[in-house]
């Protein structure tokens, strides 16, 4: 859903920067502490980033000024948290807009902060939510990326239709038709990006699952009485 350079009136752009600039920060104090805290996260931290760029990068046309495309904010925000989400999504938004003329720089603060925040905010609050009501894990990991990416265009609808409203029913006619565009192409890929992300967390399950457990995804394995007696013996 990244937004062409040069779409969106200035004042929407500047207002958007503004709204997007004190999540990016906050993100920024979250990374440095993650990585100066757990220097191990570096390479699983890498592999979220490059999992956003790779899918985000791949688009289909639809409104005009945006398009359609995968997210890969979930599996980030999952992982890290969505602070720290918000900064890999903007690096990713940024390199897009430099080197594949994918978004832009005008319209940056606009794509961080439907991509690279509300995105991962409401996709890792659907995933918590689920979490703390005991499903299993993979369902709330498909749903978390389901709604990352919806949400994600959802609010481009918004961002759109306030720029651009209807001359006859306004913002809300705006609304619905950026939004029933939009809908064509990416309710399936939200349902493909979910699979994507579960599969790619069951993979990381199997070879990271000590990072796993100290970043909150799994639970730690509790000891049974048994077996703390017999270390107690050992000592």
């Amino acid at each position: 859903m990244h937004i062409a350079e040069g779409f969106l009136p200035p004042a929407h752009a500047v207002a958007w920067g503004v709204a997007s600039a004190p999540f990016v920060v906050h993100g920024v104090r979250s990374l440095t502490r993650e990585v100066r805290e757990h220097p191990e996260s570096t390479l699983l931290l890498g592999a979220s980033g490059a999992f956003t760029f790779v899918l985000s990068a791949l688009k289909l046309p639809s409104v005009t000024g945006s398009c359609s495309h995968p997210t890969g904010t979930g599996l980030g925000a999952i992982l890290f948290r969505p602070p720290i989400m918000a900064v890999l999504g903007t690096i990713t938004l940024l390199f897009q807009a430099l080197l594949l003329a994918h978004g832009g720089l005008t319209t940056l603060g606009a794509n961080v902060f439907s991509m690279a925040i509300v995105g991962p905010w409401a996709g890792y609050a659907v995933y918590k939510l689920l979490r703390r009501s005991n499903a299993p894990l993979m369902v709330a990991v498909f749903a978390g990326a389901f709604v990352a990416d919806l949400s994600t265009y959802c609010v481009t609808s918004v961002q759109l239709a306030l720029a651009f409203p209807d001359p006859g029913s306004g913002f809300l006619g705006a609304l619905g038709k950026f939004g029933s565009i939009f809908a064509v192409t990416q309710v399936p890929l939200a349902v493909s990006e979910g699979l994507l992300t579960v599969l790619v967390m069951r993979l990381l399950v199997q070879s990271s699952k000590g990072e796993l457990t100290r970043l909150g995804v799994l639970l730690a394995k509790k000891q049974s009485p048994t077996e703390t007696e017999t270390e107690a013996v050992a000592r």
